[in-house]
């Protein structure tokens, strides 16, 4: 199982593509996985060298217990860079990833080509939700959030209509260990990037999902407006936009990092 060494345990990551392709790191959202990049993988790997990982906390990463925070988290991708002999890389980041990919772009741009930042935020609101969010997943575990999640993740139309992937995407909620969806969620809680993210001068593309309830499109199209000379492209899908619209979310993705 491939696996580099963090604090805590160890962080596992999966390659596909040329080698000898430009790098392109897929960091994925709370609660999910590395499966969760699928949709995308036949075309960004005919293209890039493309690693996707889970996240400390999720998949078959370790999931010490404790609080996370942003910070630890990038230095954990960092760390996943660092052992696969990556300088630099392209960034896709949603939700989370989003998050992480603000921290990096911030505090290690020189790792950073480019970086897409979908469906994420410089704050997570409120305080009182995350601390709701984590007594609930630590006295009742991951089950108890599902109905919630799969609504904000995925329009009721699209849940009607593909019940198969709303299946598959459940599942990696349900395989998400609670102590590591509590931390996170910390990670979500202290985080405010939103006077830092004003020094990026990494070249960014943000995502908006304009049926996103988990972060809605005025969280993207402020960070747009924070980072100077970024894109913004808005899809017609909920949180997981690369889920819900993976056409849309691919080509606008492909045609940035090709610009």
């Amino acid at each position: 199982m491939p696996t580099v060494p963090i604090e805590g345990g160890h962080l596992y990551y999966e390659v596909a593509g040329d080698a000898k392709a430009p790098p392109l790191v897929l960091s994925h959202s709370l609660g999910t996985g590395l499966a969760m990049w699928e949709p995308q993988m036949a075309a960004f790997a005919a293209r890039y060298r493309v690693i996707r990982y889970d996240m400390r906390g999720h998949g078959k990463s370790s999931a010490p217990a404790g609080d996370y925070s942003m910070a630890m988290l990038a230095k954990d991708a960092l760390t996943l860079m660092d052992g696969l002999g990556i300088e630099n890389a392209h960034w896709c980041g949603l939700s989370m990833g989003g998050m992480i990919g603000l921290w990096l772009a911030t505090h290690a741009p020189q790792r950073l080509k480019r970086a897409v930042l979908a469906n994420t935020a410089a704050i997570s609101p409120t305080v009182e939700m995350w601390n709701a969010r984590i007594a609930t997943v630590m006295s009742q575990g991951t089950a108890a959030l599902l109905a919630g999640a799969i609504d904000r993740w995925f329009t009721k139309e699209f849940q009607t209509a593909h019940p198969d992937i709303v299946k598959r995407t459940s599942a990696l909620l349900l395989a998400t260990p609670p102590q590591g969806y509590a931390g996170a969620c910390v990670a979500n809680r202290d985080m405010d990037q939103r006077e830092a993210i004003r020094a990026i001068a990494v070249p960014c593309l943000v995502i908006v999902g304009e049926k996103d309830f988990a972060a809605a499109p005025e969280f993207g199209r402020d960070i747009h407006a924070r980072i100077a000379g970024s894109k913004l492209v808005s899809l017609d899908a909920a949180h997981l936009s690369n889920t819900e619209a993976p056409e849309a979310f691919t080509r606008a993705v492909l045609d940035f990092l090709a610009a």
